[in-house]
């Protein structure tokens, strides 16, 4: 087997460990919106994961960490297994095919912001056949009234978090992987790092103040 081919096996498996913890912190935090919509920050490994090995080895963590999370901490079965699928995918995916086209700091914040209302447009849709399935006493009618009040705030503060936490921990993420061996080394721009420091903290001060007034009724 090629080295480039078993580096890319052995960090496919590095992202779905990480991912997986992520989701075991977001359990173990438990914001919980409704009595059934949780915060999960795995997506932002699988985001990371995307962006330095693609599409198609982001959804293969995507699928390996959800399986690890419904056989261990989640009690949603298998229709949480495929939302959990759905909702990762439909952000990873588009930011990743964005940011790949052109490795820039624009087109990365570009491409997330893509994947957060492609999420967000998703799960509704999603949300609307799914959620009677598995809330008892929930009816289409309800949910459909949730839908602009609950799931889209929700998935739109949870995107943007992760997005912002994305842009934060990317770099950190790719010099860890340089100094274990698994991604060769070029020239890092400083500009650049400044840049998503400083966007990132701005977002996730926005964030924090959207999700509070939201929480609070204001909007």
């Amino acid at each position: 087997m090629k080295k480039y081919d078993t580096r890319r096996i052995v960090m496919i498996g590095v992202f779905s460990a990480l991912a997986f913890i992520m989701a075991c912190i977001g359990n173990l935090i438990q914001i919980n919106i409704a009595g059934f919509l949780n915060y999960d920050p795995k997506d932002i490994i699988i985001v990371i994961a995307g962006f330095i090995l693609g599409p198609i080895s982001a959804i293969i963590i995507s699928v390996i960490a959800s399986l690890l999370e419904v056989i261990t901490i989640s009690a949603t079965g298998p229709i949480g297994f495929a939302m959990n699928i759905i909702s990762t995918c439909f952000f990873v995916v588009p930011a990743v095919l964005i940011y790949q086209k052109k490795r820039t700091f624009p087109r990365a914040i570009i491409g997330l912001c893509v994947g957060v209302l492609s999420m967000c447009v998703a799960m509704m849709l999603w949300n609307y056949l799914i959620t009677p399935l598995y809330i008892k006493g929930a009816t289409r009618e309800m949910v459909a009234k949730m839908l602009p009040t609950v799931f889209f705030p929700f998935n739109l503060v949870k995107g943007a978090l992760n997005a912002a936490l994305v842009m934060l921990l990317y770099k950190p993420v790719v010099r860890a992987l340089r100094h274990a061996r698994l991604l060769d080394k070029v020239e890092s721009k400083g500009s650049d790092t400044k840049a998503l420091l400083i966007v990132s903290c701005v977002m996730i001060i926005a964030v924090c103040i959207l999700g509070f007034l939201i929480l609070a009724g204001v909007i």
